[in-house]
């Protein structure tokens, strides 16, 4: 029944994100720019795809994070586009999806503010996504305690903020610890969010955020290890969803290297080749450093693949959370390509992770 009445209100919508889908960028098109020799070369490069003259009016010399805010603008862009024609439930949901953005924002100013830092300079320095009208009313606050009150009036992160943490825990607690702690109730409640809508949807966003929830989980415990962080500790920043949740996220509580990580990702089949350095044909004398470092990138592969098939079911909200993951990995994209052009470091210019 959900697939006769969807197209009333979210047909348009999803029509015109599957049209910007088609739009970023291919194999052809990364051949291309990393063949550029300058980064006047790489502007015109990508004026020839879905990007246009999104830097016609940059002044010389171009530099790469002028190329990423640009970027990045473009995606904001679109994304609110869809938010302002969207209806209930699908505006709630979009909502959502901007709620991550805002907790990494507002972390970023309970960083400043510890510090004493000028907090309106960080704005600047804020996700364009996920910043909210109150925003400029948490820059008035001059110690962590009015920063604390004003997230819990001004934000939509309020139930996160109210139910996990104290004003005292700000200022005791790792600026980590923090961000953990809240993103960790903002998955569970996107996660239960997703559950109240169509069942399509239910089976796209719950493969996509239950990998979120592994991924986080796998990375607190490896970035845990020679820490002060408490086993007990690291057990509570574990969200409590996902594919290694309960009996894997139990075992890695008590992890104490990534040895012991391997065995339990190695439960799940798809996450068996994360640690595989066989399929890398990298020796297994990585360090613990290296392996990170590889896993990082394995995840993002992992992500890409979780997006790209939620474009292949229709009459589900999964292809709006993909379209802004996928833009956002072809921006890292073209953010490494412009930095080995302006490095002239050609022999890494093609470690990044190809979409389609």
């Amino acid at each position: 029944m959900e697939g006769l009445f969807f197209n009333v209100n979210n047909g348009f919508l999803e029509g015109i994100v599957r049209g910007y889908k088609s739009g970023i960028l291919t194999q052809s098109h990364y051949a291309s720019l990393t063949q550029c020799e300058t980064l006047e070369d790489f502007k015109t490069q990508l004026s020839a795809t879905d990007y246009g003259n999104f830097l016609a009016n940059e002044p010389s010399p171009l530099s790469t994070s002028t190329i990423a805010d640009k970027a990045t603008q473009t995606l904001v862009d679109h994304f609110n586009f869809l938010r302002s024609n969207s209806v209930e439930p699908l505006s709630k949901f979009l909502d959502y999806i901007t709620y991550g953005y805002m907790i990494d924002n507002v972390v970023l100013l309970i960083t400043g503010t510890l510090h004493e830092r000028d907090t309106h300079e960080l704005l600047e320095r804020c996700h364009p996504l996920g910043i909210f009208d109150t925003m400029p009313a948490l820059c008035v606050a001059t110690n962590v305690e009015e920063l604390y009150q004003s997230v819990l009036v001004e934000t939509p992160l309020a139930p996160y903020f109210r139910d996990c943490l104290s004003a005292a825990d700000l200022d005791d607690m790792n600026i980590e610890i923090i961000r953990n702690t809240v993103y960790k109730a903002y998955l569970e409640d996107f996660y239960n969010y997703v559950s109240t809508i169509g069942s399509t949807t239910v089976e796209v966003m719950h493969n996509i955020l239950a990998f979120e929830a592994d991924r986080r989980t796998i990375n607190i415990t490896i970035n845990s290890f020679d820490t002060e962080l408490t086993k007990e500790q690291r057990a509570k920043l574990f969200p409590a969803i996902g594919r290694l949740f309960p009996a894997g996220n139990n075992a890695l509580a008590k992890a104490d290297d990534i040895d012991q990580v391997r065995q339990v990702c190695d439960n799940v089949s798809e996450y068996r080749s994360f640690f595989d350095n066989s399929a890398s044909g990298q020796s297994n004398d990585l360090g613990d450093f290296g392996v990170a470092a590889q896993l990082e990138d394995r995840f993002f592969r992992m992500e890409v693949h979780l997006n790209k098939l939620a474009f292949l079911q229709q009459f589900q909200y999964g292809v709006f959370y993909s379209y802004v993951k996928l833009k956002e990995q072809e921006i890292r994209n073209i953010t490494w390509i412009a930095e080995c052009i302006a490095q002239d470091a050609r022999d890494r210019m093609h470690d990044f992770i190809p979409i389609f």
